[in-house]
């Protein structure tokens, strides 16, 4: 599996099935956010607000279970202040990986149901910019809770974003991290989880 990111929560990650790829885009970049958009269609689009739009793509913009060529997809909302908020967190399962998209969470902790879906989560995509999502030190909190493999963090200030966020070295820094040389994609198979400790990966649009 190949994972690109694009700013903001907008990720593409294609799938090999055999000689096919099978691409999933969730969020795309608004053309107003000073991001370049993605202009290549996608197998299946995901949102995690749904826009009432409707797509050439396979769509899926709320909470569901679904299964759309051989990707399992699990999606339920998200809380806050102990409401629910309508922000659809998305589990994907393909390739024997588990990749879990948080979307826009505004919760500063995870309940006891919602970690039970996400156990043995593989790659944790996770926002950290703060203003819509929370912030550096309640993402840290969420990687402790769910404790993925991968941690690629999202949703934070990036060079020509029009939205003022916070930086990714104030996530860092809560990790004791110092810095991480980002990478143009993450490439990754099940195997090369096996064994390996848990990392952050840090990927530039």
């Amino acid at each position: 599996m190949n994972i690109f990111w694009h700013g903001q929560t907008c990720f593409t990650l294609n799938f090999q099935q055999g000689k096919q790829v099978v691409s999933a885009l969730f969020n795309p970049i608004d053309a107003n956010s000073g991001l370049k958009p993605v202009r290549k269609e996608p197998d299946i689009l995901l949102l995690s607000k749904s826009n009432g739009k409707k797509d050439k793509s396979f769509l899926i913009d709320g909470p569901g279970e679904y299964e759309i060529k051989d990707v399992i997809i699990n999606g339920f909302y998200s809380f806050k202040d102990g409401k629910i908020d309508q922000n659809t967190v998305y589990l994907l399962e393909e390739e024997g990986l588990k990749i879990c998209h948080l979307g826009l969470l505004k919760q500063k902790e995870l309940g006891k149901e919602q970690l039970d879906k996400l156990s043995d989560v593989d790659i944790l995509l996770l926002p950290i910019g703060g203003k819509e999502s929370i912030e550096a030190k309640e993402a840290a909190e969420i990687v402790s809770e769910i404790e993925p493999q991968v941690t690629i963090p999202m949703y934070y200030q990036i060079p020509k974003l029009k939205e003022k966020l916070n930086k990714l070295e104030d996530f860092l820094k809560v990790l004791g991290v110092k810095s991480l040389e980002p990478l143009k994609k993450f490439s990754v198979k099940k195997k090369d989880l096996l064994n390996q400790d848990p990392k952050i990966v840090v990927l530039e649009p």
